[in-house]
Formats: structure tokens, C-alpha cells, sequence
């Protein structure tokens, strides 16, 4: 190989295998905290070690029939290490207007829900959470939402592993063999 296809091929190397914007960042998920749906601080740390399914949700989204899906996922899977968190949003199509009791009531009354609720955070725009930011820096513009029940899937070790479009059910075999293979 001659000089030049060597500095050619360390060159492009580097640049595609050492994106700066993504490792720069040494935050993990585990280092984010929200305040969930009763108003108590909510740290993720204390979920450190096991598999996140970051979800963010809406009452009124024509997917809201995926909150009994997750709720299922979470019973079939959390002793194994899943924690599902919904992160309710009014941020696409203004989707989940009510307050967060509203909220809360409408989760545990019509889908028994016992899986982590966050209060309404904001997703996109100059209010973002913290927590989206980080994914968009770690993971890539493929980690920011683009419409209600979203889902951003944590490993064990706090890093965004794969994220599935609002289309994607939560027990699709799609999730359901990622998950077999994290936990």
C-alpha cells in the first residue's frame, strides 16, 4: 500500500469511526433525573444496571392503545431488569393537553399502568429535556422523536442501544429479540 492510500485510509478511518459530536459526551442515561407524575424527583440512577425503555407518551395520540402493550412488556419483563418510563409530551400535535393528574388518572384508570410516569416534559424546542439533548449528542439526530410514543431503548450500561419510530408496537419481535439479547 503505498504512503498515500495509507494516509488516505487513516484519514477516513478517523473521520468516520471518531465523530467528535458523539464522543465528547461521557454523560450516560443514568446521569439524568426528571420529576415523575406525583411530583417526587425521579433519578434515573437508581435503575443503573438495568435495561430503559424511554417512551415518550400522549392521551390523546391515535397510539395510545401501545400504553396497554407496554404495560404488558413491563409485567412480562421487569423482574429480568426492564424499566419502561412514559415521558409525557404535548409537543407533537398538542397530543396530551391535560394536567399531570389528569394524566396519572388517565393511565392507571384505563390501562393500568404501573410502569413510571414522568410529569409533561418538553421534547423538542428551547425548553428540551436535558435527557434529549444527550441522546440526540450520543446516538444521533435518529434519537430525537418525531412524533408520540417514540421509543428509546438504554443497555446496561446507560447508553442509548436503539431507538423504533412511533409505527414500531412495543411488543413487536422486533423489541421483544432486542430485549431477549439485553437482559
Amino acid at each position: 500500500m503505498s504512503n498515500l492510500k495509507k494516509i488516505l485510509a487513516i484519514i477516513l478511518t478517523s473521520t468516520f469511526f471518531n465523530n467528535s459530536s458523539f464522543s465528547e459526551n461521557k454523560n450516560v442515561a443514568y446521569d439524568f433525573t426528571f420529576i415523575d407524575i406525583n411530583g417526587t424527583i425521579h433519578d434515573l440512577k437508581q435503575h443503573k444496571g438495568k435495561v430503559l425503555l424511554m417512551v415518550n407518551v400522549a392521551s390523546k395520540c391515535g397510539f395510545v392503545n401501545q400504553y396497554e402493550n407496554l404495560q404488558d412488556l413491563y409485567s412480562e419483563y421487569k423482574k429480568k431488569g426492564l424499566v419502561i418510563i412514559g415521558l409525557p409530551s404535548n409537543d407533537f400535535g398538542s397530543q396530551e393537553p391535560g394536567s399531570n393528574s389528569e394524566i396519572k388518572n388517565f393511565c392507571e384508570s384505563n390501562f393500568g399502568i404501573t410502569f413510571p410516569i414522568m410529569e409533561k416534559i418538553n421534547i423538542i424546542g428551547d425548553q428540551q429535556h436535558p435527557f434529549y439533548k444527550w441522546a440526540i449528542q450520543t446516538y444521533g439526530k435518529s434519537a430525537l422523536p418525531k412524533w408520540n410514543f417514540y421509543k428509546i431503548l438504554i443497555n446496561k450500561n446507560g447508553q442509548v442501544e436503539e431507538v423504533y419510530n412511533s409505527l414500531t408496537n412495543p411488543k413487536s419481535e422486533k423489541i421483544i429479540n432486542k430485549l431477549k439479547e439485553m437482559l
